[in-house]
């Protein structure tokens, strides 16, 4: 026969059942003990002055090995870090709708090239890459305009055609030359109808982008340093491995003794 009896305190519910002449208690904290308790200000500045002593420890480390696998960790946890903050400012892509260009005569594009060289209205590109506003500016001068300049400023080499094609897509214009010094040269087509969306959908904002270039930026850093790190870890290991083998093949000089 069991027997079931509940005794509560102020903070414990002890549950008591007995099988077979057996008593057994078990305590159960309530709901407000249960949860976890935040910690005081003092454990947290403690716990932090714990681990900036950690840290100082291994930076100041006589082991060469030891300082330069704290710089390699910190520097995987940084890069573990950057690509996740890049991930999420990734957005979704639309599904991509068949873009098909007018098709131009040789006489065609040779009379917008010169034209689109000779007028001085231009849209630049510069750190924070392709995003809504550089679609939006291309409209509002193809508003008034058959051709706009796409200045590229910085820009890798090869960045050019990627930001071309780009650009070519989500406007639905058409290239008409690259020049040498990053300029590109976009017309917006015969049959050009201003659409009531200017700015994409699936770009980034001005403030994401610049946001997104600095991320990409300190990845960059961060991956030559992890690089540069491994490196001096690797050469390291065979100095020790050198050391070793120059210490066992030494000759064994015995002094005698007078």
């Amino acid at each position: 026969m069991m027997q079931t009896l509940f005794r509560r305190t102020k903070n414990i519910v002890f549950h008591l059942s007995t099988f077979h002449s057996v008593l057994r208690c078990n305590p159960e904290e309530s709901k407000e003990k249960m949860m976890k308790k935040k910690k005081s200000r003092k454990a947290i500045l403690n716990e932090l002055r714990f681990y900036r002593l950690k840290a100082k420890k291994k930076m100041n480390s006589p082991n060469p090995e030891v300082r330069i696998r704290y710089k390699l960790g910190k520097a995987k946890r940084k890069e573990a870090w950057l690509i996740e903050k890049l991930r999420k400012l990734e957005l979704p892509k639309a599904p991509t709708e068949t873009y098909d260009p007018e098709i131009l005569t040789e006489e065609e594009k040779f009379y917008l090239k010169r034209t689109g060289e000779k007028k001085k209205n231009y849209v630049p590109v510069g750190r924070r890459g392709v995003f809504g506003g550089v679609v939006l500016n291309m409209h509002l001068h193809w508003k008034k305009h058959e051709t706009v300049k796409v200045v590229c400023k910085p820009c890798k080499p090869g960045q050019v055609h990627e930001i071309a094609e780009e650009l070519a897509q989500l406007s639905k214009g058409i290239v008409i030359d690259i020049k040498p010094d990053n300029t590109i040269i976009f017309y917006r087509g015969k049959n050009y109808v201003q659409p009531d969306v200017m700015s994409p959908p699936d770009t980034l904002s001005k403030a994401k982008a610049l946001e997104k270039y600095k991320y990409q930026q300190s990845l960059e850093h961060t991956s030559q340093f992890i690089e540069k790190l491994e490196k001096e870890l690797e050469e390291y290991h065979e100095h020790l491995v050198r050391y070793k083998r120059g210490e066992n093949h030494a000759p064994k000089d015995f002094s005698t003794l007078d």
